[in-house]
């Protein structure tokens, strides 16, 4: 495996969600360059068939490729349930995804073997997050559910607003009653609505931000490979682009981040063939 040190870290994710990955990424690599790339003109990848979702992530990571790469990040729950195996095996590069490094993160946090799963429709439904803690820890009861209408919110730049508010509590309502003491935020999205979560849910239920935790893996990986950049190479920055409206994702990235002069390009992705 021949990287570069200097190259950057390439994240892609369905839409805004990822920026919450990225936020974690600048406070723990701030050595690091990175290219994030959300794919927000065909946002939510739940509700879509897992092929289609493999087609498009596909799409991402060859976009991501040609800007030469040395470690790709699936920051998208989804994207990771269904394509995360089928990209890492024919990348010679390493590849992440965020759905184990949360696993552990909420396996290490609960006390009572009672953890929640949110997530899309398409993550709920593939039993990832389930499969993965069963694996390492059999007796975790663990109650599972979609929560389809809130990354609408969030890539609509609403998350602050009263219809956020509702949804959030009427959505998680039913979980009250399960005695968790952890909640595995298994969107990327999601932690974009943290307060909201953590409000409805109470102060003693630990939130875990999968993304966050992914950031720490990959911060181990560079120096597994040893490919971490050093601080006076870091001499391009960032770089955002999105498949939708550049506007709104610059509006929602601003308000996240809190960083200046974030430049986002719109550009379009090409058909992916195997």
């Amino acid at each position: 495996m021949d990287l570069s040190n200097h190259e950057a870290i390439g994240f892609i994710d369905s839409g805004v969600g990822g920026l919450t990955v990225i936020k974690e990424a600048l406070r723990q690599l701030p050595n690091e360059r990175l290219i994030y790339l959300g794919d927000t003109a065909r946002c939510p990848y739940g509700p879509r068939p897992g092929e289609q979702v493999i087609q498009f992530t596909w799409e991402m990571t060859h976009f991501l490729l040609e800007k030469n790469i040395k470690m790709l990040v699936i920051a998208c729950n989804t994207a990771t349930a269904v394509a995360l195996d089928e990209i890492k095996a024919k990348l010679d590069i390493p590849v992440v995804g965020v759905i184990l490094p949360g696993t552990r993160a909420a396996l290490k946090a609960t006390e009572n073997n009672r953890i929640g799963v949110i997530g899309t429709s398409g993550t709920i439904k593939s039993h990832a997050y389930e499969a993965a803690l069963k694996r390492k820890a059999p007796n975790t009861i663990i109650t599972s559910l979609a929560c389809p209408k809130f990354v609408p919110i969030v890539e609509s730049n609403e998350s602050h607003s009263s219809v956020a508010k509702k949804v959030v509590s009427e959505t998680l309502g039913q979980l009250q009653l399960k005695k968790l003491d952890t909640l595995i935020l298994g969107c990327t999205h999601y932690p974009i609505l943290r307060p909201l979560i953590q409000n409805v849910m109470g102060s003693k239920v630990k939130l875990i931000d999968s993304g966050a935790e992914t950031v720490s893996e990959v911060s181990m990986l560079l120096d597994y490979f040893d490919i971490a950049n050093s601080p006076q190479f870091k001499n391009e920055p960032n770089e955002f682009f999105t498949t939708g409206s550049a506007k709104m994702f610059k509006a929602i990235a601003d308000d996240w981040l809190k960083q200046e002069a974030i430049n986002v390009q719109q550009i379009k992705l090409s058909p992916f063939e195997d």
